[in-house]
């Protein structure tokens, strides 16, 4: 799965446990009628991937979605979703050059004759 957008904000690297646990956060907000801001965890050496990126690029986020199911001490059951990132990239959107081709230089790119 992917997620397109603009980042909105990068968080800095969290260390949880005895075990050194890490995880950052990315959040993206996606360019549709209504936009989305989607929070998307990076986990352990995933986290460097973000270290090139900054607020305002236009990305493309490869995710996976991620459920688990946890036991409460009542014994009732409790299910969280969280969106795990494993690649990001800037989307073609950011690359593409901002600037709109003229009409002039469109015309000039094609053959004076015509087959009609």
């Amino acid at each position: 799965m992917e997620v397109l957008g603009k980042i909105k904000l990068i968080g800095e690297v969290q260390t949880f446990g005895e075990k050194g646990f890490r995880k950052r956060e990315l959040v993206v907000t996606t360019d549709e009628q209504y936009p989305q801001m989607i929070m998307i965890e990076f986990v352990q050496d995933n986290c460097n991937l973000l270290n090139s990126y900054t607020v305002g690029q236009d990305v493309k986020v490869g995710i996976n979605l991620r459920g688990r199911e946890w036991i409460n001490p009542q014994g009732e059951a409790k299910y969280f979703n969280s969106l795990q990132g494993w690649r990001i990239e800037l989307s073609s959107k950011s690359t593409a050059s901002n600037q709109p081709q003229s009409q002039e230089s469109t015309l000039s790119n094609e053959p004076d004759d015509l087959p009609f």
